[in-house]
């Protein structure tokens, strides 16, 4: 298949976009590189705004593409909720653009990066596709909110979609050649691993009196090549069912905080010294999946989501490529 992958620069799309190429699709990466890595990226890249519509549909008209995955999102819980417009604009707006730039083009296949924010704080766990659905902030707000505008295209204009709630990705590429590289990290295991490296002092643990069994966060931690492989699968769902689907992607179990940071410490070797902190306003005390329907629908196995694969590859990372992708500005 011909794809286009929007922020196909980023964490879990350049992992999917080397799995595209692997299988032998042929890839576009479309990406404005404000969070992407150009160095990710194995393959054309096309450096655009999803609002720049003359591009988008050029780039569109260009390729003759039988699908998009559509991951180019902005990403940070905090940032959300401090300044809505800029999700709004980007997640939403931003996406509706790249809807209506395919309809233009004839391109009917789309798969969604969405994410376990769309739940919220549930009531009861696993947390399973039909779980009410109330966003915390407006990042969950916006890609529900994307995923709903999913459907009504499906039915209106024929658009075969799937969106792919993602739990917490976490690991990195086996041989170590690509991983994780945010400014700002927010995610657990490359923080502790920085600790490890000698980058940072110590890890917090916000909050160690949770009613958990050892009184830390449960979280629900996926391989990103795990996730990476769903989105391959869900391209051939949408080859034989036309209306929108949804699948959660998690590894269906709640992961402490203090559980990664022992992993950590097993994997490397090193002490990673902890400071406990404060509850964060927010965090609920455990979220994790019920993925029976990916594995059942789509024939999903997370294959690398044990937790010491998951932070193992993370390591190779980190110690490989100890400030990331290292470009320089004008590479971005």
């Amino acid at each position: 298949m011909r794809v286009l992958v929007t922020g196909g620069a980023g964490y879990v799309g350049s992992h999917t976009v080397r799995l595209l190429l692997e299988a032998g699709h042929e890839v576009t990466v479309y990406d404005n590189l404000v969070y992407g890595h150009r160095a990710a990226v194995p393959c054309p890249l096309v450096v655009g705004e999803l609002a720049d519509r003359e591009r988008l549909v050029a780039t569109l008209a260009a390729g003759r593409f039988d699908a998009v995955l559509h991951f180019a999102a902005y990403a940070y819980v905090g940032e959300s909720v401090a300044d809505p417009a800029k999700y709004y604009h980007n997640n939403l707006a931003d996406g509706l653009a790249l809807l209506d730039a395919m309809r233009a083009q004839g391109v009917d296949r789309i798969v969604f990066s969405s994410t376990c924010a769309i739940y919220g704080e549930p009531t009861r766990l696993p947390i399973t596709e039909d779980t009410l659905q109330l966003p915390a902030n407006p990042y969950g707000e916006t890609k529900l909110a994307f995923e709903r505008a999913l459907r009504w295209y499906g039915r209106a204009y024929g658009l075969r979609s799937v969106s792919l709630r993602y739990f917490n990705a976490a690991g990195a590429h086996p041989d170590g050649s690509l991983g994780e590289d945010h400014t700002p990290e927010t995610h657990l295991i490359p923080l502790v691993l920085r600790v490890a490296l000698g980058q940072a002092p110590h890890v917090e643990i916000y909050g160690t009196d949770y009613a958990t069994p050892d009184g830390t966060c449960l979280r629900d931690y996926v391989h990103v090549l795990d996730l990476a492989a769903a989105h391959l699968l869900a391209l051939d769902k949408l080859a034989t069912r036309g209306e929108a689907l949804a699948y959660n992607l998690g590894a269906g179990r709640g992961i402490s905080v203090r559980e990664v940071i022992a992993a950590c410490e097993r994997v490397t070797g090193r002490r990673i010294p902890v400071v406990e902190a404060a509850r964060r306003a927010g965090d609920p005390p455990a979220l994790y999946a019920d993925n029976r329907r990916a594995r059942r629908e789509l024939g999903w196995v997370p294959r690398l989501s044990d937790l010491d694969t998951m932070v193992a590859t993370a390591w190779e990372w980190h110690r490989r490529h100890p400030t990331g992708f290292d470009e320089p500005p004008a590479a971005r």
